[in-house]
């Protein structure tokens, strides 16, 4: 014999017009309308020093990453006040002088695994010329 599952019921029960009862519907949560402002403010919030986006959202009852969308759609992805152009001259590379004294050597491990050990002051066109054939090799 086949038995049908029994419904659950909530202790509290609603009346339905005609006086028929059945089970408390739950309850949904509903989407909060939040308006401009207060979409601004918060994510004001979260670009205050020290601000953990995550922590601010749980002081607003707000999912984080709800919070980063309002950042992209509000265009405040980065306080301009954090970001500024440093000025920067390009010169060309000047040949810094090895160390009196000090023997420099540097040391070239080509793919097929020869060590090509020079000095520092090597002449450079010399040098390419030493990887070129080697490479063919």
């Amino acid at each position: 014999m086949i038995v049908p599952a029994k419904r659950k019921w909530t202790l509290s029960k609603m009346l339905v017009g005609d006086g028929r009862v059945r089970p408390e519907s739950k309850a949904r949560r509903r989407r909060r309308l939040w308006t401009a402002e207060e979409k601004q403010r918060i994510v004001a919030d979260a670009f205050e020093p020290g601000a953990s986006v995550a922590a601010v959202a749980r002081r607003h009852d707000l999912n984080a990453n709800m919070l980063f969308t309002w950042r992209r759609q509000l265009g405040a992805d980065a306080p301009a006040a954090t970001m500024m152009l440093v000025p920067a001259t390009i010169t060309a590379a000047a040949r810094i002088p090895a160390p009196a004294g000090l023997a420099c050597r540097i040391e070239i491990i080509l793919s097929h695994g020869e060590r090509l050990v020079v000095g520092a002051d090597v002449d450079a066109d010399a040098l390419r010329r030493v990887i070129k054939v080697l490479a063919r090799r």
